[in-house]
């Protein structure tokens, strides 16, 4: 097992942060910090409903800039799969977020603060699917 990318600190940091967005977007707003649900619905929004949509995606975008201004580099990321693999992981996961009505962030960070049933049930299905997934790439196909 890799424990050597095992980071709790930023990790705990990251998800304080994301909480925290999520908290200030539903205070603010009303809205739930769901991003399929953000970034779907800025074509067809109207327009006082676009702005605050197309600052949250700016503000992720530019989250990681930040980052490296404050502790001076980013994190390196090495990604494995081929780009056929990661086109057919990413069309699996957006017909994912449709079928479950949202994603993980909608259900999972703020459908569960929220005591959600549905949204505690859609969450099951993604880490149970994710857990599998892992189980057989890793252990049964031996990728």
């Amino acid at each position: 097992m890799a424990w050597e990318n095992f980071t709790p600190l930023s990790a705990s940091l990251g998800g304080a942060l994301i909480g925290l967005a999520a908290a200030l977007l539903w205070l603010a707003n009303g809205r739930i910090a769901g991003i399929s649900g953000i970034v779907g619905g800025m074509r067809a929004a109207a327009k006082g409903d676009r702005a605050w949509r197309v600052a949250f995606v700016i503000g992720m975008l530019a989250a990681p800039g930040l980052s490296a201004l404050l502790t001076g580099s980013l994190p390196r990321v090495t990604i494995d799969a081929s780009l056929p693999t990661l086109a057919i992981a990413g069309l699996l996961v957006g017909f994912g977020t449709r079928l479950g009505s949202g994603c993980t962030s909608g259900h999972g960070v703020c459908g569960l603060a929220r005591l959600s049933r549905r949204s505690l049930a859609a969450t099951l299905a993604f880490m149970t699917a994710g857990i599998a997934t892992v189980f057989v790439v890793r252990h049964l196909a031996g990728v």
